[in-house]
């Protein structure tokens, strides 16, 4: 099982803050012979006359000299994770958790952002220090 990210723990808290319950810490996907750990799943429960939300979230710290070799592993990761969960869990959504000040200073930037928007990449926007969501995006 591979590592969990530096900030893993600061997404999950904010996660729980939010009303989501973890279900999976990681969640194990086994695909067409390969085995995949994505950090976290969740679940929450919007109304009584709504089924359940489900997500998968794939946390990065991006705290390496080069964020656009991090960046190129995330999307690399991002779509080997969407493509399994499209067979085995197709109603739960992924989403890529960066820290805000990345978002900031990097998923600004055009080329990031037109990535992003090709790809279909939802995006969870979260402070370590604080342990809270900042915002998601669609």
């Amino acid at each position: 099982m591979p590592a969990k990210d530096i900030f893993h723990n600061a997404v999950k808290l904010g996660l729980e803050k939010e009303g989501w319950i973890i279900t999976s810490d990681p969640l194990h996907l086994d695909f067409g012979g390969v085995e995949i750990y994505i950090d976290l799943g969740a679940e929450k429960l919007i109304t009584a006359e709504r089924a359940g939300e489900k997500i998968a979230v794939e946390v990065k710290s991006f705290i390496s000299d080069s964020a656009i070799s991090e960046f190129h592993k995330a999307l690399g990761q991002f779509i080997n994770y969407q493509t399994v969960l499209s067979q085995k869990e197709p109603e739960r959504e992924l989403y890529l958790a960066v820290p805000q000040t990345t978002y900031e200073e990097f998923f600004k930037l055009e080329l990031i952002q037109l990535v992003i928007k090709n790809q279909y990449i939802k995006l969870i926007i979260y402070h370590p220090e604080q342990e809270t969501i900042e915002q998601w995006i669609k």
